[in-house]
């Protein structure tokens, strides 16, 4: 695959998060806590490398895309305390990666089971995400990221029948050039609301 090509399915990707949050997620929110404090990021750690900066890829990319849909998760959003232009970027895509996987998990489990997820749930499903896009963006911009090469995705993640967007958002990002010559497209393109997705759900459910 071309560097441009991977680029152009990349923001593909990008686009498809910003679209579901838009559409589907953060109609939905409950109002939540300011956002604590995460972990520090690699370049603010005990022992700082100069890596890459959220200066120098992050504000002029598509990427910041990601963070903006993180910024609307505040009980999910955990930026490093030390939060500036000079945070490692990769650190902070992975850390807005694991933001709105874990609030479109507690948004989409809310709203088709109607009780609150279990913790573990939405761990899971960030860790998984901070994984995938993390290395994603390390792969496109050369930016690799100690913190990043510490995670591990966790073997048991919800699939798209369980939680639809969260699902697929896991499933497209474990390999992003799979989708390079095939537009993204399932049966959520279809859908307009959260309970237009329970609908499709309790009726495979029920004729199960």
């Amino acid at each position: 695959m071309s560097r441009a090509t991977d680029a152009l399915t990349i923001n593909q990707l990008l686009g498809r998060i910003v679209y579901f949050h838009a559409l589907f997620i953060e109609p939905s929110l409950r109002p939540g806590p300011p956002p604590e404090p995460g972990p520090v990021c690699c370049n603010h750690g005990p022992a700082p490398g100069r890596r890459t900066t959220v200066g120098e890829l992050l504000q002029d990319s598509a990427w910041a895309a990601l963070g903006e849909v993180a910024a609307t998760l505040p009980a999910h959003h955990q930026p490093c305390p030390k939060s500036a232009r000079s945070c490692c970027a990769t650190c902070r895509v992975a850390a807005a990666a694991a933001a709105v996987a874990g609030g479109w998990a507690q948004t989409e489990y809310r709203t088709f089971q109607h009780t609150e997820p279990a913790e573990t749930l939405l761990r899971s499903c960030g860790l998984a995400a901070a994984v995938r896009l993390g290395r994603a963006f390390a792969a496109q911009h050369a930016a690799s990221c100690p913190e990043l090469d510490r995670l591990t995705v966790p073997e048991a993640l919800p699939g798209a029948e369980e939680l639809p967007l969260t699902g697929e958002l896991l499933a497209l990002w474990a390999d992003p050039t799979a989708t390079a010559s095939h537009p993204v497209a399932s049966w959520l393109n279809h859908c307009t609301g959260l309970d237009d997705i329970r609908r499709v759900l309790e009726t495979r459910r029920t004729d199960s």
